[in-house]
């Protein structure tokens, strides 16, 4: 039995976590032995699958500082992870291949002793980095160059999209090597099982039955450009009529994890801006919703929006789309790939009027709501199911395996 360790440095609620642990389930149901290992695990900050024994995790060097001062995460995380690199290659049950992501440098540590290794990366981690001044940009030199030669040190690299595929090329111009696309996908049979609760039991609050929801599911932080839906929906009220905006609400859930300076800054700027747009009433906010809570929110909801600009690729649209659910997103980045303007919902400028526009459309027109949500799960099923993904992985593997048997 091929054994696959999954390397990862805090295994929370994100996109990135999300689709380690479906790639993990998928390998798993095709028959490899699977773990994580990871430098990070809250067991009240997770997806299920990783607390109730689904999958085994191990944790390892969470004792080593993340920062100094609030600074230098960058570096604490390379050496947090070459950490835990140094424990799987020494440990008693050295796996066959590790699949790791995010964070590359640990890469030529793996290498010392592990046969196969397969770097998924998300987004180059120096693009992700903020700006702040000439002393950060010289921190930065040494970390970006390692970055990527290490990346390139992978026996197999993927990416989420065609958009980071470009970008990955634009970025790493000293590696020849063309990454390979593997979109994520969600694990459906969750959704098909999932016991969808009612949105009183979500909220802890009564809505009336007739309400029309608009749903933002995404970390509260702020490249994900949350305050655009808040602002959407003051702007709503422009193209309804007051007896049709009395009954929109917006849900905001997302990753929420209070060690993080940002989550909790942001999560008050947005209780702000909703105060300010006197639309407070109408605004409810989740964090860190359940797995449970998230599926029963996208079966209620009438509509999902998706705000980030130039996001990876987009986790929350597949969701939706399962759910047979519009998605109204950015005209950007990984959304353009998931979402078919005019058939499965819209792609639009980034502006709280064009979405508001297209918002108003569907609540005047409820019939075009369930003919883009039909046609969303349809586009899933063809091309982001979780067989097309368990299937491409498990051929990954095995043709690099198979490869390096040959040489």
């Amino acid at each position: 039995m091929t054994r696959v360790t999954f390397l990862h440095p805090d295994l929370g609620i994100g996109g990135a976590e999300r689709l380690v642990v479906d790639a993990a389930l998928s390998l798993k149901k095709q028959g490899y032995e699977v773990n994580f290992v990871t430098t990070h695990h809250d067991p009240v900050h997770c997806f299920s699958e990783t607390k109730d024994g689904t999958i085994p995790v191990t944790v390892v060097g969470d004792w080593l500082p993340r920062h100094i001062l609030g600074r230098f995460f960058a570096l604490f995380a390379y050496i947090r992870m070459i950490y835990a690199a140094s424990y799987i290659i020494f440990s008693g049950n050295r796996p066959d291949v590790v699949f790791c992501d995010l964070v590359s440098v640990c890469i030529p540590i793996l290498r010392l002793r592990i046969p196969y290794i397969i770097f998924y990366c998300h987004y180059p981690d120096q693009l992700l980095s903020q700006r702040e001044g000439f002393s950060k940009q010289l921190y930065r030199i040494p970390l970006n160059y390692l970055e990527e030669i290490t990346t390139g040190m992978a026996h197999k690299i993927l990416v989420n999209s065609l958009y980071t595929r470009s970008v990955f090329k634009d970025t790493f111009k000293r590696l020849t090597i063309e990454p390979e696309i593997l979109h994520p996908s969600i694990n459906t049979d969750y959704f098909d099982k999932a016991r969808i609760v009612s949105l009183e039991r979500v909220l802890d609050k009564k809505l009336p039955v007739d309400s029309i929801i608009l749903l933002s599911i995404n970390r509260y932080e702020r490249k994900k450009n949350l305050g655009l839906a808040i602002e959407v929906l003051a702007e709503l009220q422009k193209y309804l009529t007051e007896e049709q905006y009395k009954k929109v609400y917006l849900i905001m859930a997302g990753g929420y994890d209070k060690r993080v300076e940002e989550n909790v800054e942001h999560y008050l700027e947005l209780i702000g801006l909703a105060d300010e747009l006197n639309v407070t009433d109408k605004v409810i906010f989740l964090r860190s919703p359940s797995d449970l809570d998230k599926v029963s929110i996208l079966y209620h909801c009438t509509v999902l929006l998706y705000t980030p600009q130039n996001e990876h690729f987009g986790i929350v649209p597949l969701e939706a789309m399962y759910m047979n659910k519009p998605v109204i997103a950015h005209n950007s980045g990984g959304p353009k790939e998931s979402v078919v303007s005019g058939v499965t919902g819209f792609l639009v400028d980034l502006s709280s009027n064009a979405f508001a526009l297209k918002i108003a459309d569907l609540i005047k027109n409820p019939e075009y709501v369930q003919q883009f949500g039909d046609a969303g799960k349809v586009r899933f099923m063809e091309i982001f199911s979780f067989a097309a993904f368990s299937a491409k992985l498990n051929k990954t593997i095995e043709d690099l395996i198979n490869k390096k048997k040959v040489k």
